[in-house]
């Protein structure tokens, strides 16, 4: 099971470039793409990014690296907490979110095609179960 997962993971890796490049988005990579897509509006911790993508604190770091030396990104104090950063997205950010999050839909609406509806959205409840029944579990 965890191959199926990793190799479905690497298929959509593989669309998600193209799509991308189709866009307009060439210099985003998907992955810099999903994490473009987590940041909301009003900015986002580093820490918070992290736990919605499921990555370490560090490889998030470094995505935010890469997308503030793409101008796409800045990072501002948090009004909060004087030690944390918020991540905001910039006006090439924005623009680059929407072209990354029109490429995702369009990765999915060919999986959707190729899949059918019924078993899209079979696939699509079971993948949200996974993380739903593991957090049961710990509690």
């Amino acid at each position: 099971m965890p191959k199926l997962l990793l190799d479905a993971l690497r298929f959509l890796e593989a669309e998600m470039a193209p799509a991308l490049e189709d866009r307009g988005a060439s210099e985003l990579t998907p992955s810099q793409a999903r994490a473009l897509l987590l940041v909301d509006r009003t900015g986002t911790r580093l820490t918070e990014l992290a736990r919605r993508a499921g990555v370490t604190k560090q490889a998030m770091m470094q995505l935010v690296d890469d997308l503030q030396a793409m101008s796409c990104v800045r990072r501002t104090p948090d009004p909060e907490d004087a030690r944390a950063k918020v991540v905001r997205l910039t006006a090439k950010g924005l623009r680059q979110r929407a072209r990354a999050r029109k490429a995702l839909q369009t990765v999915e609406s060919r999986l959707k095609r190729r899949l059918g509806q019924r078993r899209y959205e079979g696939l699509r409840l079971a993948l949200e179960d996974v993380p739903a029944q593991a957090e049961e579990e710990e509690e």
